[in-house]
């Protein structure tokens, strides 16, 4: 993929967190890589989306080394650079501050899969990761954000693929999906989830789910024999 082409896909994933409601001011960031290249192309730090062009994406290795872009990369980079490291699968990285995924990340708690509309896109729960310690924030702060979600899909045996998000505890929602596109996708899908599941504990604290109608859901889009949607 060309550098320019990785950089527009970028960019509209940026503006699409806008579209979406996703983000406030700068309160949030979208990424792509070329996994041929090794090459991730990035918002800026701290640049309001108004004011962003697809020329403004910046572009690094997976070393955090940058290769093109006249701007520093968002500060978050680290972070996405973790999950592209580690889950082969990410195409693209998705940070917001989204209201209701950052209540229940704020609150420490993993997200439970309680609804079908969840299991189209999630297959079970979306984890919430531990606290950081000490060292971790006082020390390389945003790589270890990004180790922090790793280290909760290795320990639970997660399929990154199956669960496209996390939440990290007391921070915001982290999405990933094949490419920038779909990583925007699945974060607007945790936010409504989320929203979803605060309402349905309101009115029912002690609900319960149906665990047939989370694989059937699942499977019907994602799995081998998957039927939803056209050929």
């Amino acid at each position: 993929m060309r550098i320019n082409t990785l950089k527009a896909a970028v960019f509209k994933a940026n503006i699409d967190l806008v579209k979406h409601g996703l983000v406030l001011f700068t309160w949030g960031n979208a990424s792509g890589i070329d996994r041929e290249s090794g090459l991730v192309a990035i918002k800026p730090s701290g640049v309001p989306y108004g004011s962003l062009t697809a020329d403004d994406m910046v572009v690094v290795d997976l070393d955090g080394k940058q290769v093109d872009g006249r701007l520093r990369p968002s500060s978050d980079t680290p972070a996405h650079l973790e999950i592209y490291r580690a889950f082969p699968e990410a195409g693209g990285v998705v940070h917001t501050h989204s209201t209701y995924a950052t209540a229940w990340a704020q609150a420490g708690r993993d997200l439970p899969n309680i609804g079908t509309t969840h299991a189209d896109c999630f297959a079970g729960a979306i984890p919430c990761t531990r606290d950081m310690t000490e060292a971790e924030v006082n020390g390389d702060y945003e790589k270890e954000t990004g180790a922090v979600i790793v280290e909760r899909f290795r320990l639970d045996r997660l399929n990154p693929a199956h669960t496209p998000g996390a939440l990290v505890r007391n921070h915001g929602p982290f999405a990933w999906g094949k490419n920038a596109d779909e990583a925007v996708h699945h974060a607007a899908v945790l936010e409504q989830v989320a929203k979803m599941a605060y309402i349905a504990y309101g009115i029912h604290p002690s609900l319960t789910m149906n665990e047939l109608l989370v694989k059937k859901h699942f499977h019907r889009k994602h799995g081998p024999d998957a039927y939803y949607g056209q050929s």
